[in-house]
């Protein structure tokens, strides 16, 4: 039986962004609040009765956190442009590579609750 475990981080940070419109504000260093979720799947660990441990799936998300919050985007290694979709692809990037065989990112959602704006990365585009 596969399970889906989930935990959810937030982060506020600033970046640029070059853009076809509404060019003026989006050049200019500017922040948002942001909400990301990370989704591993897998089968429960018959002992431990778990798809990865969630104190290794926050570790990780501490990690993530620590690269981000409060952090200049434009400056996060092989992040750049800070796009909602090169964040989702950053996270579970990294998250992947952290977790390493404890567990399969199959999902990362990052999010601007303030303005609206969504954007989430499924399993068949992480390969």
């Amino acid at each position: 039986m596969k399970l889906e475990l989930s935990q959810r981080f937030f982060f506020d940070a600033a970046h640029t962004l070059e853009r076809q419109y509404e060019t003026a504000s989006s050049r200019r260093i500017h922040g948002h609040s942001y909400r990301a979720e990370i989704t591993v799947c897998g089968e429960p660990d018959p002992v431990r009765g778990m798809v990865v441990d969630l104190a290794v799936l926050r570790a990780v998300i501490a990690q993530l956190h620590d690269q981000l919050d409060h952090h200049f985007l434009d400056e996060v290694p092989g992040l750049a442009p800070a796009t909602l979709e090169n964040l989702c692809a950053w996270i579970a990037r990294e998250a992947q590579q952290r977790l390493g065989a404890q567990g399969r990112v199959i999902r990362v959602e990052v999010a601007r609750p303030s303005s609206g704006d969504r954007c989430v990365l499924r399993a068949q585009h992480l390969d």
